[in-house]
């Protein structure tokens, strides 16, 4: 004999209605490709979850950072490398200017080609970028976040290049001296004008050395960050996205046990109490 009460209707009903909300729970994971998308999907992954997004927010912004500093870099790395030229084409005016006469418009020329020179550097050395940042620090480092407790200095200071260049005299105070010593000078102020521009020059290779060194230290940097967003994406792949496969076979299982328990409730339903005897 069979009985059926309102209590096992309402208790049928509701476990239905459970199995139903739990099928849109598995459609919602395909669809969105997120097996967990409240907190009480899995509340201990949705911790995890949360923490790995908050790291992976903090990467972003050193990422944006590393962006910066590697621009700066490379547009000091730029600047460096044609102030080197500059200043190795000095030596050879200065070669050149021996071989030409005292007043001689050869000797002129040389002059003011070496005038063209100064203000070039100058203009190199005293750059900005379209958003007026200098591409050499002035007056000081500028220090740039790149991890916890990770600052880094991208460029050097514009004094650190143009000044103390050979002695106590700057880059552009050896150029003057220069264009004197070719325009005015003796023979032994060439001479000694060649010296200058050689050791100015060296001054400048060393710069580009440690320019180097910056640029280098910003690469590395670099790769352990992509490392650790890889890592930091990887894990939260793990933890929150949806295994299409397993979700779809489970899916499908749910909707043969709703429909099977649908059709028999309604077939129990369709008896009258009389039919249950």
């Amino acid at each position: 004999m069979v009985f059926i009460t309102t209590q096992s209707l309402n208790a049928e009903i509701a476990r239905q209605q459970r199995m139903a909300t739990e099928i849109a729970g598995e459609q919602a994971k395909i669809s969105t490709g997120k097996k967990i998308n409240q907190a009480s999907d899995n509340p201990h992954d949705w911790v995890q979850i949360s923490q790995i997004s908050r790291r992976q927010s903090i990467n972003a912004a050193w990422e944006g950072n590393l962006t910066f500093a590697e621009s700066r870099a490379t547009q000091a790395s730029t600047n460096l490398n044609e102030i080197n030229n500059l200043m190795t084409r000095v030596t050879e005016l200065i070669v050149t200017s021996t071989s030409t006469a005292d007043g001689s418009s050869g000797r002129e020329a040389v002059a003011k080609e070496l005038e063209g020179i100064r203000a070039t550097v100058s203009d190199l050395l005293n750059q900005t970028d379209y958003q007026g940042t200098p591409v050499f620090d002035h007056p000081s480092a500028v220090l740039i976040p790149l991890g916890a407790g990770l600052v880094v200095e991208a460029v050097p200071t514009r004094a650190s290049i143009s000044e103390n260049a050979v002695g106590t005299r700057s880059i552009d105070q050896v150029l003057e001296d220069t264009i004197n010593a070719v325009r005015t000078g003796t023979e032994a102020d060439r001479s000694v004008a060649l010296q200058d521009a050689r050791t100015a020059l060296d001054h400048v290779i060393v710069a580009q050395s440690v320019q180097g060194v910056r640029s280098q230290r910003l690469e590395d940097i670099g790769n352990r960050l992509t490392s650790s967003s890889l890592a930091l994406t990887e894990r939260r792949s793990v933890l929150e996205d949806t295994d299409i496969t397993e979700t779809i076979t489970k899916l499908q299982s749910k909707l043969l046990t709703l429909e099977a328990s649908q059709l028999a409730f309604a077939r129990i339903n369709q008896k009258s109490l009389f039919d249950l005897f």
